[in-house]
């Protein structure tokens, strides 16, 4: 079964369903972001896949063409401050319900990838490894991925020290080297680095 088919069966039951997915739960920096996605019963986008399984080159055009083919879509972020707040659980669901409230139009399901979902006004349904089963979360999965890439090379401009746009904020070993450096920035969620000695 294709991804389109998987949706597809779904809409026999329910005529208007939106895929929801977060980027961004495991960087040690930056805000999560979450996107949501509504397709028309008919739409198609060929080579779409769970966003880690596609190159960045590849991630990039698809963006394009599931915003331009989507009948909906919202990207919507949780900040730093929320994630510390509220923890990276509770604000990545924050961050997908901005997503689908930005829909601005009624569904009868959403599909959220993962075993959570976050408290919607409609009919939710987890789907785990949804990004790889469903065309609608697998399109949200793309947008959020590429969004928060993007935004991540914002701040790299803003603190090049870090070098944000080699490791988009995850905890690699050229990141930590940059932590020990240079300390913890605005950016970087305190939590995540309780381990690591501040400057």
């Amino acid at each position: 079964m294709t991804l389109f088919e998987y949706d597809k069966e779904i809409r026999n039951r329910f005529s208007v369903i939106c895929g929801i997915d977060e980027a961004g739960r495991g960087p040690l920096a930056g805000d999560v972001y979450a996107a949501a996605v509504v397709f028309d019963d008919d739409t198609v986008i060929e080579g779409i896949n769970d966003s880690k399984k596609l190159s960045e080159k590849k991630r990039e055009r698809l963006y394009d063409e599931i915003v331009s083919k989507a009948k909906a879509y919202c990207i919507a972020t949780a900040s730093v401050e929320e994630i510390e707040n509220l923890n990276i659980l509770n604000a990545a669901m924050l961050a997908m319900m901005r997503a689908y409230e930005g829909l601005g139009l009624e569904v009868d399901l959403a599909l959220i990838d993962g075993n959570k979902t976050p408290d919607l006004p409609c009919k939710a349904c987890a789907v785990v490894k949804g990004d790889a089963m469903s065309q609608s979360i697998a399109a949200a999965s793309i947008l959020a991925k590429v969004a928060r890439d993007r935004y991540m090379r914002v701040l790299d401009e803003k603190y090049p020290h870090y070098q944000f746009s080699k490791h988009k904020g995850y905890g690699t070993k050229l990141h930590y080297e940059m932590l020990k450096k240079y300390g913890i920035s605005e950016v970087h969620r305190r939590s995540f680095l309780k381990n690591l000695g501040e400057k």
